[in-house]
C-alpha cells in the first residue's frame, strides 16, 4: 500500500513495522468514528429520555452501544488486517470468519431492533403488556430471534455453499407436521398475539362474552380468564374468543339509560303536564346524571306511559345503579308528593245485572 510506504521512508523503519503501524491506524480511524457516531445518537437520546418517564430510551441508547462496539471491532479489525501482507496466506480463512461474524452480527442488530420496537409498543399500550401480559411480549421476542437465527445460519451455510436441499426439506416437513399435531393450541397461541395486538380488550377491562359477564384478570397464551360477577373465574380460549362477540364496557365513557313510568288513566291532564317538570327537578339535584327527555309517549294497555332518556356520566355498573336507584325513589316521592298514582296491570270487568 501507498501508505505503508510512506509511513516506511518517513519513519525509516522495516515494511513489517509499518504495515502494523498503519493496521492501528486504520483501526484508530474505524473507533473514532463509530464513537463519534455514538455520542451524536446518545446525545440526542439522553435529551430526549429526559422528557419521559419510561426507560425506553435508555434501552435505545445502551443498544446503540453495544451495535456500535461490535461494529467497531468488527469491522475495524476486518479493515486492519488488510495492510498486513504476512497474513496474506490466511486471506480466504479470514475472509469467511468475518463472513460468518458480518451475518452475525446482522442476525443480533434485527433482533435488538425488534426488541426496541416490542417494548415501544408495550410502552403505548401499557395495560396489555403489563405484567399480567408481560410474557406474551417475552415469547414474541424469543419467537423473533429464534426466527433470525436460523435465517443467519442458513444464509452461513448458504454463502459456504453447503447443500441446504436437505435441511429445506427437512424443515418443511418438521414444521408441516408439528402444525397439524399443535393445531389446537397453535390456534390459541396466535389468537393470544391477536388479542395483544388488536386489543379489543385489556387485563381489568369488564366484558361480556356470550351469557357471561366479568372483569378480565389475565390474558394467557392459551387462554384468558376472567372473573365473573357470580365470583367464579372462567376459563375460556383465545381462539373461541377471537370468534365471538365481545361487549367492553371499558371503551363506554358514559352509559344511556332509557326506562318508562306509567300512571294511572284517573290522573288529571294538569298534573300529566307536572310529570316532566318534577322529574327534571329530581335530576338538577344529581350530579352523576344528566337527562336527556322526558316524553308523555303511549296510552298503553294499563297505564299513560312516560320515556325517560338520561346519561350516567360513568361506565361503572355499580355506580349506574345506585343513579338509578336514587332516581327511583325520588320519582315515587315527587308522585307520592303530588297525589300521583303510579300504574298496576289492571282490569276492569262491567256486569250486566
Amino acid at each position: 500500500m501507498n501508505l505503508t510506504h510512506t509511513f516506511q521512508q518517513v519513519l525509516n523503519t522495516s515494511a513489517v513495522n509499518a504495515e502494523i503501524i498503519v493496521s492501528l491506524l486504520i483501526f484508530g480511524i474505524v473507533a473514532f468514528v463509530g464513537w463519534a457516531v455514538y455520542i451524536v445518537l446518545s446525545k440526542y437520546f439522553f435529551e430526549l429520555a429526559k422528557k419521559t418517564e419510561s426507560t425506553l430510551d435508555s434501552n435505545i441508547i445502551s443498544t446503540i452501544k453495544k451495535i456500535i462496539i461490535i461494529m467497531i471491532i468488527i469491522f475495524g479489525i476486518e479493515y486492519a488486517l488488510e495492510p498486513l501482507s504476512f497474513l496474506e496466506p490466511y486471506r480466504d480463512t479470514l475472509s469467511g470468519v468475518f463472513t460468518v461474524l458480518q451475518i452475525m452480527f446482522g442476525a443480533f442488530t434485527i433482533t435488538r431492533v425488534s426488541n426496541i420496537m416490542a417494548d415501544w409498543y408495550a410502552s403505548k399500550t401499557e395495560r396489555i403488556a403489563g405484567k399480567k401480559s408481560h410474557h406474551l411480549l417475552f415469547l414474541l421476542k424469543k419467537i423473533i430471534q429464534i426466527i433470525v437465527v436460523v435465517f443467519a445460519i442458513l444464509l452461513v451455510l448458504y454463502v459456504f455453499r453447503v447443500d441446504l436441499t436437505g435441511a429445506l426439506v427437512g424443515l418443511g416437513v418438521g414444521g408441516i407436521a408439528i402444525a397439524f399435531a399443535l393445531q389446537s393450541t397453535l390456534s390459541d397461541f396466535f389468537s393470544a398475539f391477536s388479542i395483544l395486538f388488536d386489543k379489543p380488550f385489556e387485563i381489568d377491562d369488564f366484558v361480556v362474552v356470550g351469557d357471561y359477564s366479568g372483569t378480565v384478570m389475565d390474558i394467557g397464551i392459551k387462554s384468558t380468564r376472567i372473573k365473573l360477577l357470580q365470583g367464579e373465574e372462567l376459563i375460556i380460549s383465545n381462539k373461541e374468543l377471537t370468534n365471538t362477540s365481545i361487549r367492553n364496557f371499558r371503551k363506554l365513557e358514559k352509559r344511556r339509560v332509557t326506562f318508562n313510568v306509567g300512571v294511572t288513566y284517573d290522573t288529571s291532564a294538569e298534573k300529566l303536564k307536572k310529570i316532566p317538570f318534577l322529574i327534571k327537578d329530581i335530576f338538577d339535584e344529581t350530579d352523576r346524571a344528566t337527562l336527556n327527555r322526558v316524553n308523555f309517549t303511549e296510552f298503553g294497555e294499563f297505564s299513560l306511559k312516560f320515556l325517560i332518556v338520561y346519561y350516567v356520566n360513568s361506565s361503572a355498573w355499580g355506580e349506574y345503579l345506585d343513579i338509578q336507584q336514587h332516581i327511583n325513589l325520588g320519582i315515587k316521592e315527587a308522585f307520592e308528593r303530588e297525589g300521583i298514582k303510579m300504574a298496576l296491570p289492571t282490569r276492569i270487568v262491567y256486569t250486566k245485572s
